[in-house]
Protein backbone atom coordinates (compact mmCIF):
# COMPACT_ATOMS: atom_id res chain seq x y z
CA UNK A 1 0.00 0.00 0.00
CA UNK A 2 0.84 3.79 -0.83
CA UNK A 3 1.69 6.30 1.90
CA UNK A 4 -1.69 7.84 2.84
CA UNK A 5 -1.88 11.22 2.26
CA UNK A 6 -3.30 15.47 1.87
CA UNK A 7 -4.67 13.66 -1.74
CA UNK A 8 -6.75 10.61 0.37
CA UNK A 9 -8.75 13.06 3.23
CA UNK A 10 -11.61 15.11 2.85
CA UNK A 11 -10.77 18.37 1.64
CA UNK A 12 -11.05 20.37 5.27
CA UNK A 13 -6.92 20.55 5.68
CA UNK A 14 -7.02 22.42 2.21
CA UNK A 15 -9.01 25.48 3.54
CA UNK A 16 -7.57 29.18 3.57
CA UNK A 17 -8.34 29.25 7.41
CA UNK A 18 -6.15 26.05 8.30
CA UNK A 19 -2.92 26.54 9.86
CA UNK A 20 -0.97 22.99 9.86
CA UNK A 21 1.24 22.30 12.88
CA UNK A 22 2.25 18.65 11.90
CA UNK A 23 1.27 15.27 10.39
CA UNK A 24 2.57 11.91 9.41
CA UNK A 25 3.05 13.19 5.52
CA UNK A 26 6.69 11.58 4.63
CA UNK A 27 6.61 8.53 7.29
CA UNK A 28 5.21 5.77 5.02
CA UNK A 29 2.28 5.60 7.23
CA UNK A 30 -0.33 3.16 4.67
CA UNK A 31 -3.42 2.82 6.72
CA UNK A 32 -3.42 6.15 8.42
CA UNK A 33 -3.04 9.93 7.91
CA UNK A 34 -2.41 12.01 11.07
CA UNK A 35 -2.47 16.12 11.30
CA UNK A 36 -3.01 18.74 14.12
CA UNK A 37 -3.66 22.24 12.94
CA UNK A 38 -5.50 25.62 14.17
CA UNK A 39 -8.98 25.86 12.25
CA UNK A 40 -10.24 29.17 11.50
CA UNK A 41 -14.44 29.74 11.00
CA UNK A 42 -15.46 28.34 7.50
CA UNK A 43 -18.51 26.86 5.86
CA UNK A 44 -18.10 24.59 2.82
CA UNK A 45 -19.54 21.50 1.39
CA UNK A 46 -16.30 18.08 0.72
CA UNK A 47 -16.82 15.05 -1.77
CA UNK A 48 -16.70 11.87 -0.36
CA UNK A 49 -13.21 10.85 0.53
CA UNK A 50 -11.56 6.80 0.39
CA UNK A 51 -10.84 7.42 4.42
CA UNK A 52 -12.63 7.51 7.46
CA UNK A 53 -12.08 10.55 9.53
CA UNK A 54 -11.69 11.30 13.46
CA UNK A 55 -11.63 14.80 14.65
CA UNK A 56 -10.68 15.21 18.12
CA UNK A 57 -11.31 18.92 19.58
CA UNK A 58 -8.36 20.01 21.85
CA UNK A 59 -10.13 23.50 22.24
CA UNK A 60 -13.60 24.66 23.12
CA UNK A 61 -16.63 24.55 23.42
CA UNK A 62 -16.97 25.46 19.41
CA UNK A 63 -20.40 25.41 17.70
CA UNK A 64 -20.22 23.24 14.88
CA UNK A 65 -22.76 22.25 12.28
CA UNK A 66 -23.65 19.10 9.91
CA UNK A 67 -25.55 18.49 7.19
CA UNK A 68 -28.08 20.75 5.27
CA UNK A 69 -31.57 21.68 5.13
CA UNK A 70 -34.19 19.38 7.59
CA UNK A 71 -31.08 17.12 7.83
CA UNK A 72 -28.79 19.27 9.27
CA UNK A 73 -27.71 19.20 13.10
CA UNK A 74 -25.75 21.38 15.27
CA UNK A 75 -24.18 20.94 18.97
CA UNK A 76 -21.20 23.21 20.77
CA UNK A 77 -18.75 20.64 20.64
CA UNK A 78 -16.27 20.83 24.02
CA UNK A 79 -12.72 19.95 24.46
CA UNK A 80 -12.17 15.87 23.92
CA UNK A 81 -15.09 15.83 21.60
CA UNK A 82 -14.97 14.13 18.64
CA UNK A 83 -16.59 14.63 14.76
CA UNK A 84 -16.92 11.70 12.89
CA UNK A 85 -17.16 10.84 9.11
CA UNK A 86 -17.62 7.83 7.23
CA UNK A 87 -15.67 7.28 4.17
CA UNK A 88 -17.65 7.62 0.92
CA UNK A 89 -19.78 10.28 1.64
CA UNK A 90 -20.47 14.04 1.07
CA UNK A 91 -20.25 16.11 3.82
CA UNK A 92 -21.43 19.85 4.55
CA UNK A 93 -20.11 21.09 7.25
CA UNK A 94 -19.57 24.92 9.09
CA UNK A 95 -16.99 25.57 12.34
CA UNK A 96 -18.38 28.81 14.25
CA UNK A 97 -15.15 29.77 16.00
CA UNK A 98 -11.09 29.18 16.02
CA UNK A 99 -10.93 25.34 16.54
CA UNK A 100 -7.66 23.76 17.78
CA UNK A 101 -7.82 19.76 15.97
CA UNK A 102 -5.87 16.61 15.83
CA UNK A 103 -7.73 14.90 12.25
CA UNK A 104 -7.17 11.25 12.15
CA UNK A 105 -7.70 9.82 8.58
CA UNK A 106 -8.23 5.88 8.99
CA UNK A 107 -8.22 3.90 5.68
CA UNK A 108 -11.18 1.49 5.04
CA UNK A 109 -9.11 -1.47 5.32
CA UNK A 110 -7.80 -1.18 8.69
CA UNK A 111 -11.70 -0.95 9.77
CA UNK A 112 -12.26 -4.03 7.91
CA UNK A 113 -8.96 -5.96 9.24
CA UNK A 114 -10.63 -4.81 12.89
CA UNK A 115 -13.78 -6.53 11.84
CA UNK A 116 -12.65 -9.79 10.50
CA UNK A 117 -12.36 -8.70 7.17
CA UNK A 118 -16.09 -7.78 7.19
CA UNK A 119 -17.37 -4.26 5.84
CA UNK A 120 -18.02 -2.07 8.61
CA UNK A 121 -20.53 1.43 8.37
CA UNK A 122 -19.63 3.98 11.05
CA UNK A 123 -21.83 6.44 11.79
CA UNK A 124 -21.61 10.60 11.51
CA UNK A 125 -21.16 12.05 15.16
CA UNK A 126 -20.81 15.19 15.81
CA UNK A 127 -19.84 15.72 19.48
CA UNK A 128 -19.36 12.02 20.91
CA UNK A 129 -17.34 11.25 23.53
CA UNK A 130 -15.01 8.60 24.09
CA UNK A 131 -11.76 8.56 25.93
CA UNK A 132 -9.99 5.60 24.69
CA UNK A 133 -10.34 6.87 21.45
CA UNK A 134 -9.54 10.46 22.54
CA UNK A 135 -5.82 8.89 24.08
CA UNK A 136 -5.11 6.97 21.05
CA UNK A 137 -5.35 9.88 18.69
CA UNK A 138 -3.23 11.81 21.11
CA UNK A 139 -0.69 9.20 21.10
CA UNK A 140 -0.75 8.97 17.57
CA UNK A 141 -0.24 12.81 17.37
CA UNK A 142 2.39 12.27 19.66
CA UNK A 143 4.05 9.97 17.73
CA UNK A 144 4.40 12.50 14.89
CA UNK A 145 5.81 15.32 16.81
CA UNK A 146 8.35 12.75 18.40
CA UNK A 147 8.63 10.38 15.62
CA UNK A 148 11.62 7.85 15.19
CA UNK A 149 11.82 5.34 12.78
CA UNK A 150 12.48 2.62 15.49
CA UNK A 151 8.22 3.12 16.68
CA UNK A 152 7.14 2.08 13.67
CA UNK A 153 5.68 -1.36 15.27
CA UNK A 154 4.33 1.05 17.94
CA UNK A 155 2.36 3.24 15.59
CA UNK A 156 1.04 -0.04 13.89
CA UNK A 157 -0.33 -1.25 16.83
CA UNK A 158 -2.30 1.88 17.73
CA UNK A 159 -3.78 2.52 14.44
CA UNK A 160 -5.39 -1.28 14.75
CA UNK A 161 -6.50 -0.04 18.26
CA UNK A 162 -8.24 3.12 16.73
CA UNK A 163 -9.96 0.45 14.61
CA UNK A 164 -10.40 -1.93 16.51
CA UNK A 165 -12.19 0.89 19.14
CA UNK A 166 -13.88 2.73 16.49
CA UNK A 167 -15.69 -0.69 15.37
CA UNK A 168 -16.69 -1.56 18.44
CA UNK A 169 -18.12 1.90 19.94
CA UNK A 170 -18.92 3.90 16.67
CA UNK A 171 -20.67 1.60 13.96
CA UNK A 172 -23.70 2.56 12.54
CA UNK A 173 -25.08 -1.28 13.32
CA UNK A 174 -23.48 -3.45 16.63
CA UNK A 175 -20.50 -5.36 15.43
CA UNK A 176 -20.31 -9.16 15.64
CA UNK A 177 -18.15 -9.94 18.64
CA UNK A 178 -14.95 -11.24 17.11
CA UNK A 179 -14.03 -15.27 17.78
CA UNK A 180 -12.00 -15.83 21.01
CA UNK A 181 -8.30 -15.40 19.99
CA UNK A 182 -6.84 -18.75 20.03
CA UNK A 183 -3.19 -17.81 19.91
CA UNK A 184 -0.45 -18.33 17.62
CA UNK A 185 0.94 -21.99 16.89
CA UNK A 186 4.55 -22.86 17.94
CA UNK A 187 5.32 -22.67 14.44
CA UNK A 188 3.85 -19.72 13.81
CA UNK A 189 5.46 -17.70 16.70
CA UNK A 190 9.16 -19.26 16.43
CA UNK A 191 8.81 -17.93 12.95
CA UNK A 192 8.16 -14.42 14.48
CA UNK A 193 10.40 -14.65 17.28
CA UNK A 194 13.12 -15.30 14.52
CA UNK A 195 12.15 -12.36 12.10
CA UNK A 196 11.71 -10.01 15.09
CA UNK A 197 15.32 -11.28 16.55
CA UNK A 198 17.10 -11.06 12.65
CA UNK A 199 15.45 -7.44 11.75
CA UNK A 200 16.00 -5.67 15.89
CA UNK A 201 18.08 -3.33 14.45
CA UNK A 202 15.01 -2.02 11.65
CA UNK A 203 11.80 -0.50 11.66
CA UNK A 204 9.42 -3.63 11.61
CA UNK A 205 6.15 -2.61 10.55
CA UNK A 206 3.28 -5.28 11.99
CA UNK A 207 2.14 -6.19 8.38
CA UNK A 208 5.56 -8.23 8.21
CA UNK A 209 5.09 -9.60 11.60
CA UNK A 210 1.74 -11.00 10.26
CA UNK A 211 2.95 -12.18 7.26
CA UNK A 212 5.45 -14.38 8.61
CA UNK A 213 2.93 -15.77 10.81
CA UNK A 214 0.29 -16.14 7.14
CA UNK A 215 -2.53 -14.21 9.07
CA UNK A 216 -3.96 -10.71 8.29
CA UNK A 217 -2.84 -7.72 10.72
CA UNK A 218 -5.72 -7.97 12.80
CA UNK A 219 -5.77 -11.38 13.57
CA UNK A 220 -2.10 -11.28 13.91
CA UNK A 221 -2.36 -8.84 16.92
CA UNK A 222 -4.98 -10.37 19.00
CA UNK A 223 -3.13 -14.17 18.85
CA UNK A 224 0.33 -12.58 19.27
CA UNK A 225 -1.71 -11.15 22.77
CA UNK A 226 -2.99 -14.50 23.11
CA UNK A 227 0.06 -16.48 23.10
CA UNK A 228 2.60 -14.25 24.50
CA UNK A 229 0.40 -11.54 26.95
CA UNK A 230 1.69 -8.90 25.40
CA UNK A 231 1.55 -6.54 22.25
CA UNK A 232 4.23 -6.78 19.19
CA UNK A 233 5.47 -3.92 19.75
CA UNK A 234 5.94 -4.60 23.45
CA UNK A 235 7.73 -7.94 23.13
CA UNK A 236 9.84 -6.64 20.42
CA UNK A 237 11.05 -3.77 22.95
CA UNK A 238 11.75 -6.12 25.31
CA UNK A 239 14.29 -8.49 23.30
CA UNK A 240 15.48 -4.96 21.73
CA UNK A 241 16.19 -4.37 25.80
CA UNK A 242 17.58 -8.04 26.15
CA UNK A 243 20.15 -7.75 23.28
CA UNK A 244 21.96 -4.05 24.48
CA UNK A 245 21.81 -5.56 28.07
CA UNK A 246 23.71 -8.28 26.40
CA UNK A 247 25.56 -6.10 24.60
CA UNK A 248 26.48 -3.95 27.31
CA UNK A 249 27.98 -6.32 29.55
CA UNK A 250 30.04 -8.05 26.76
CA UNK A 251 31.09 -5.68 24.79
CA UNK A 252 33.43 -2.63 24.27
CA UNK A 253 31.52 -0.58 21.29
CA UNK A 254 29.77 2.90 22.44
CA UNK A 255 26.48 2.72 23.54
CA UNK A 256 25.41 4.80 20.54
CA UNK A 257 26.51 2.42 17.91
CA UNK A 258 24.89 -0.91 20.76
CA UNK A 259 21.85 1.85 20.81
CA UNK A 260 21.88 1.95 17.01
CA UNK A 261 21.96 -2.30 16.51
CA UNK A 262 19.43 -3.10 18.44
CA UNK A 263 16.59 -0.71 17.34
CA UNK A 264 17.06 2.34 19.08
CA UNK A 265 16.98 5.53 17.42
CA UNK A 266 19.94 6.69 19.02
CA UNK A 267 21.70 6.75 22.33
CA UNK A 268 19.16 9.13 24.19
CA UNK A 269 16.76 7.13 23.12
CA UNK A 270 17.85 3.85 24.50
CA UNK A 271 18.81 5.62 27.70
CA UNK A 272 14.94 6.58 28.10
CA UNK A 273 13.40 3.46 27.33
CA UNK A 274 15.73 1.42 29.70
CA UNK A 275 15.43 3.87 32.51
CA UNK A 276 11.34 3.60 32.36
CA UNK A 277 11.52 -0.29 31.56
CA UNK A 278 14.49 -1.41 33.66
CA UNK A 279 14.92 1.52 36.23
CA UNK A 280 18.88 2.16 35.21
CA UNK A 281 20.47 3.20 32.45
CA UNK A 282 22.95 2.08 29.77
CA UNK A 283 26.28 3.14 31.73
CA UNK A 284 25.24 1.76 34.50
CA UNK A 285 24.62 -1.55 33.14
CA UNK A 286 28.21 -1.27 31.93
CA UNK A 287 29.45 -0.80 35.10
CA UNK A 288 28.30 -2.69 36.67
CA UNK A 289 29.79 -5.62 34.51
CA UNK A 290 33.09 -4.51 34.97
Amino acid sequence: MAELGLADTAGILRQPGVRPRGSSAGLGWERLYVSSQEELSYRADFEPAPTHLVILHLSGPVTVRRGRGATARSGKIPTGGLFLQPAGRTLSVELDGRLDTVHAYLADQALREANDGRPVELSEELGATDPLTEQLVLALDGAVRRWEPSARTYVDHLTGMLAAQLVRCHAARPAEPPAVPSGLSERQLSAVRDLMRERLAEPLPIADLAAAASLSRSQFTRQFRASTGQSPHQYLLRLRLEQACRMLRTATWPIGQIAADCGFTHQEHLTRVMRARLGTTPAAVRRAAA
